[in-house]
């Protein structure tokens, strides 16, 4: 058995149920799979005497899951205030309307096209709500309109898609690009060496109790498939799926079509820089 504190980011093991921080509780949806692991990891976050509760990506369009997230709600003694979305794929946001019907709650995104309600999000902003204060970080690049949202008083920051629990995330080629992913890993690593940021509550797998080991693992790894890659396209690979072959042959081939949208960005930030 792997001691979990050993793995990057220090996972808690098993994906999350029930409170994880004082301020953040999570509903585990169900719909496990290779591209989502355990299931989305729905996040109702409040202060702990709070009245109103904030819901970060009420998930699939699961009737009984969306239910349980809105029990979980009343049964904690409170209401649902705001429905926030850390990005539009459907694991993430498709439920969120049929949320906001059973909660009568506003949906708040980056993209126009997932809000309902006046207000929207953008990097920068503060969302806050019967004392909670959630700070919006833009970290576009798994999508392009993927946001996180940094808990300060917890010491915390839920990445959606941005950092999981478990493995890497794919950059969602041609709508994510990997210039912007590593950016976004930056700004991240940034909150946990400049703000103290020590728990990553992600959109998939276990909480991870070491955010700066986690962040750090996910740029070195960037770092060496794009290398991978590099060389791939030096000794005569050019496609995308002629590079996945060489540089995945180890990986489960069910998950060769998430890396080949991965290579796509990784073969597109080359280009840009004169490879290949």
């Amino acid at each position: 058995m792997t001691d979990a504190a050993a793995l990057p980011g220090q996972p808690r093991g098993a994906a999350p149920s029930g409170a994880c921080t004082e301020r953040a509780f999570c509903v585990l949806a169900p719909n496990p799979s290779p591209m989502t692991l355990d299931g989305t990891n729905t996040w109702i976050v409040a202060e702990p005497d709070a009245a109103e509760a904030v819901v970060i990506d009420p998930g699939p369009l699961d009737e009984d899951h969306l239910r349980a997230v809105a029990r979980s709600v009343e049964e904690s003694g409170r209401r649902v205030g705001a429905t926030l979305l850390t990005h539009g794929h459907a694991d993430h946001a498709e439920g969120a309307v049929r949320f906001a019907e059973l909660t009568r709650s506003s949906i708040r995104a980056l993209d126009p096209a997932l809000r309902l309600g006046d207000e929207g999000l953008a990097a920068g902003d503060v969302v806050t709500l019967d004392g909670l204060e959630l700070r919006v970080v833009g970290t576009p690049g798994h999508t392009s309109d993927s946001l996180s949202f940094h808990l300060p008083a917890d010491r915390a920051v839920l990445t959606g898609d941005t950092v999981l629990g478990s493995g890497t995330t794919v950059v969602a080629h041609p709508d994510g690009t990997l210039g912007a992913y590593l950016d976004s890993l930056r700004a991240l690593r940034s909150l946990t060496v400049d703000d103290g940021v020590r728990c990553v509550l992600p959109g998939h797998g276990p909480v991870l109790d070491d955010a700066l080991g986690a962040l750090d693992h996910y740029l070195a790894h960037r770092a060496r498939r794009l290398a991978q890659v590099e060389t791939a396209v030096e000794r005569g690979y050019r496609t995308a799926p002629e590079v996945v072959a060489h540089v995945y042959a180890d990986v489960d081939r069910t998950l060769w079509p998430a890396a080949e949208l991965s290579v796509r960005a990784q073969l597109e930030y080359l280009r840009e820089r004169g490879v290949g």
